[in-house]
């Protein structure tokens, strides 16, 4: 990368590191890989007097070896000016974040975004930054989330800019802010989840200073919005180590203000493994879901990591003691299921997810009832019918659910489950499971009985579908003599 300077010892706030030879190489790939922005773009706003960098995300994953795929530029220009500078370049432009400062654009299949420098900030009560713009990148940079992501490369020339030692922080995986954190967080409070979040996400950890802010300011996040909540939990559930984010949440008291539910399960003493609590039996189990996620070759599944987390939350509303001071949560899936449904409803989760996540945890115990293989074959295929679409999510929460120091007990759940696979396979197979229907469908009822639409065609049809489930295939022959038998009794 031709040209790329360093900034000089004296900056004002902290001393940078050096690039090394191979960050160099790959800031140098970062600009190579978005042609023809660097250049043309670059160029274009050069030869008007104004300033272009490549800022954030794209130059930090950079610098760490890892893949972006975010174009994040950053200018003096204002965003009526950018739209004069883009005009007859871009391929397309857009302006839904313009005031916030922000123009979308698309060239030559490449989507970046284009803002001007700025500073935002929340009063007390708002849940929308207040916006003003500025003509310096180091006070934009300034008001950046972290060091980390407070650098920047000048194009076209491949300057480096980095005032507040982002370079060194990188260097040594830690997360500090530009400037005070106080400061940062009172800005947008939304950085303390993005603390967390990075830590989930690059491995990284939190200065002291920065976690003893995040905790004393938590509750400034109430003043955010419930979707900018989401967003941030969403990325940091698909995280590599999703693990080390929720116990940042639960330690620094941030997660009584976005998922409550969570740090309460740590007052309850799982039934069946007592040297464990419900909080960190589920954080074992989200960990055995993503290596089991990872080893049947899918990938980051939301879902599945929200199910495997919350998958135990009503044990702490059903708790109740029995003789010989047993602690028992029955129906704790029933309840779970209801609160994992409104809380995620409150987060703005979409419907699918709501649904689906509510699902497997209704679910996630009806495997235990299968002993040692004693359930016929029409239990599986309502076990299979049940999960419907969500059946491969439940075989793996299932699995990760067995959290047990008890080798011989472990071995012997395993086994059971791979029995109950097996069965749900040789099943579809016979039966295409996942298409099940009864062998009679609405029309041939009516026709067959002689009645027309109505609640009896309804009954008939559920009936044949329990008949279809208990017994497996009939021919219509033998379907249509079963379905006049129950007419006779339940039709007048």
């Amino acid at each position: 990368m031709p040209n790329t300077e360093l900034p000089g010892d004296d900056t004002a706030r902290h001393e940078t590191g050096r690039l090394t030879d191979a960050q160099r190489s790959t800031l140098g790939s970062l600009i190579d890989s978005i042609q023809p922005v660097p250049d043309e773009l670059g160029e274009r706003f050069a030869a008007q007097g104004q300033q272009l960098a490549l800022v954030g995300g794209p130059v930090r994953d950079a610098l760490l070896g890892r893949d972006s795929h975010d174009v994040d530029l950053t200018t003096d220009a204002v965003p009526q000016r950018i739209l004069e500078l883009v005009d007859g370049w871009a391929d397309s432009v857009w302006t839904v974040g313009i005031d916030f400062g922000t123009v979308g654009l698309r060239k030559k299949g490449l989507q970046l975004e284009i803002t001007t420098y700025r500073s935002e900030s929340y009063s007390p009560k708002s849940r929308k930054p207040e916006v003003a713009y500025g003509t310096d990148i180091e006070d934009d940079l300034l008001r950046r989330d972290f060091t980390v992501n407070a650098m920047a490369v000048h194009v076209p020339d491949g300057t480096f800019v980095d005032p507040f030692g982002g370079l060194r922080d990188l260097h040594a995986q830690v997360l500090r802010t530009p400037g005070r954190p106080e400061d940062s967080f009172s800005d947008d409070p939304l950085r303390i989840m993005r603390a967390v979040r990075f830590a989930a996400q690059l491995g990284f950890t939190l200065a002291p200073e920065v976690a003893e802010a995040a905790r004393d300011m938590a509750d400034r996040l109430t003043i955010v919005s419930a979707e900018r909540v989401r967003d941030e939990l969403v990325k940091l559930m698909l995280s590599p180590n999703p693990r080390t984010g929720i116990e940042l949440m639960v330690d620094l008291g941030i997660a009584q203000y976005v998922f409550p539910e969570i740090p309460r399960m740590s007052l309850e003493i799982d039934e069946h493994h007592r040297h464990k609590d419900v909080y960190q039996h589920s954080l074992t189990v989200l960990d055995q879901a993503i290596d089991l996620e990872r080893s049947r070759g899918h990938e980051p599944d939301l879902v599945l990591r929200l199910a495997a987390l919350l998958h135990d939350i009503g044990k702490p509303k059903t708790r109740s003691f029995e003789g010989n001071n047993r602690v028992t949560f029955h129906h704790h899936e029933v309840v779970g299921a209801s609160m994992t449904r409104k809380r995620l409803n409150k987060l703005r989760f979409s419907k699918d997810v709501v649904n689906a996540v509510s699902k497997l945890v209704s679910l996630h115990l009806r495997f235990h009832g299968y002993g040692k293989g004693e359930w016929t074959d029409s239990a599986v295929r309502r076990y299979a019918r049940d999960a419907g679409d969500q059946l491969e999510r439940l075989h793996i929460l299932t699995r990760a659910d067995c959290t047990t120091r008890n080798k011989r007990k472990a071995a012997a759940l395993a086994r059971s489950y791979d029995d109950i696979e097996r069965r749900i396979d040789e099943l579809a197979e016979q039966e295409e499971l996942d298409r099940i229907r009864p062998d009679l469908d609405g029309n041939e009822i009516q026709e067959i009985l002689g009645i027309g639409p109505g609640p009896a065609v309804g009954k008939a049809y559920r009936y044949m579908l329990e008949l279809r489930l208990e017994n497996g295939p009939m021919s219509k022959e033998e379907a249509t003599a079963e379905l006049r038998e129950w007419a006779g009794q339940h039709i007048e």
